[in-house]
């Protein structure tokens, strides 16, 4: 029955694409682990925006009090810069009475540095919702960025009942009163680059800074240490970014070309087909096309380039919000319902990891299969089912992802 729903939307969608198939041309986004443009900017744009993004802050900069990386790129940095990373950030909270996620005095994030051991943050005792997110992969971002929100809540629309994701509308900080549908980080938490590297420059690094175009500013304070003021440990004036190194991490993850694949073997092919025949790809979606160029995005502050529109993605991910029973109790922008609810991970690039899950506490590609569930408990049981050579081609096929 599978195969018949296939045909049934690829002739649906033909018939549908048709006519604006004519008027537009749709491509392959670029891809490829070489740190080349993938043409939203010029080549040396791209590189002087590249040092930047990898550039490590120092204390006369701003760096900290309390922070969990001196630069972005010591956080993505696997294959190449803007890649995944060897950094985990930790988080923390505690239930009310009602079961309604609370976060640690001063915020969830329990940063793991601090520049004065008096303000080194810890996890209190009281907070008993605990959890480690990895470093996510930023390469071909600008493209996910590009994704127009009718497309994700058309996927969403069209999900069977039991894999349907949840949409999060979430704040964009560069035009103030603005939302979009979230589609980065772990919780959907932000839904533009810009706002995406406002939150990790203060959160991340310490280095309050003001994101370009918003009128309110919630990345230019400084985070308290447990709730305590580390005003006394700070010596740079805030913000301290005015706003251009913000501007250039966005423009340099807008201009990444997206994760290559591997080689594709006959087992590969094989694998894809049962992938989808088992409904991995009913949240793990293969094809995603991006707006077309000319679009205005983020509330008006964007318009999607020729490089980065009608481009088809292969992210492997929806990035909606489902629960698959690996939910951490963490509520991030998006309500108590997403306490346990995930973005479904892009595979995309998923041979150059070795942790994986929101935790980065499984370690191999079937270990990560069999834990999912309550969404993706169907999908998990059917690869339990399938026979050692289908397994076998199945693990080929993420392997090449």
């Amino acid at each position: 029955m599978k195969s018949l729903k296939f045909l049934a939307v690829a002739a649906a969608a033909a018939f549908s694409l048709a006519p604006v198939a004519r008027m537009q041309t749709v491509t392959e986004a670029p891809a490829g682990f070489d740190n080349l443009t993938n043409g939203h900017t010029d080549q040396a744009t791209f590189d002087a925006n590249k040092d930047i993004f990898a550039e490590s802050e120092t204390i006369a900069d701003g760096l900290g009090p309390i922070f969990n990386a001196t630069s972005c790129g010591a956080c993505h940095v696997n294959p190449v810069t803007g890649g995944i990373g060897p950094v985990n950030e930790f988080r923390a909270g505690h239930r009310d009475a009602n079961g309604n996620f609370v976060a640690s005095v001063g915020g969830s994030l329990i940063h793991s540095n601090a520049i004065d051991a008096a303000i080194q943050e810890e996890v209190l005792d009281t907070e008993n919702v605990r959890t480690f997110r990895t470093t996510t992969n930023t390469l071909g971002n600008g493209f996910v960025e590009a994704i127009a929100n009718q497309t994700l809540i058309n996927i969403s629309n069209g999900q069977p009942a039991q894999f349907r994701g949840s949409i999060a509308n979430v704040p964009l900080v560069e035009v103030t009163g603005a939302t979009r549908v979230g589609r980065f980080g772990w919780k959907c938490q932000q839904a533009s680059l810009l706002s995406f590297a406002g939150d990790a420059y203060v959160n991340e690094m310490g280095i309050t800074n003001n994101v370009p175009g918003g009128t309110t500013q919630p990345f230019a304070v400084e985070d308290p240490s447990n709730g305590r003021s580390v005003a006394a440990f700070d010596t740079v004036a805030d913000p301290e970014d005015d706003g251009d190194d913000v501007q250039a991490f966005a423009d340099f993850m807008r201009a990444t070309k997206v994760p290559p694949r591997g080689p594709i073997t006959a087992a590969v092919t094989r694998g894809n087909g049962i992938f989808n025949a088992i409904d991995c790809d009913e949240c793990h979606r293969n094809n995603i096309t991006t707006a077309a160029p000319g679009t205005v995005i983020n509330g008006g502050a964007l318009t999607v380039s020729a490089a980065l529109g009608n481009k088809v993605i292969h992210p492997f991910s929806d990035f909606l919000l489902h629960n698959i029973g690996s939910g951490d109790g963490i509520v991030q922008n998006a309500g108590q319902g997403s306490a346990n609810q995930l973005r479904t991970a892009p595979l995309w690039g998923l041979r150059t990891l070795n942790r994986m899950f929101h935790d980065g506490l499984t370690f191999t590609n079937t270990d990560a299969i069999l834990r999912h569930a309550g969404q993706a408990t169907g999908p998990a049981n059917a690869f339990r089912n399938l026979s050692a050579a289908q397994k076998a081609d199945l693990i080929a096929f993420l392997r090449s992802l």
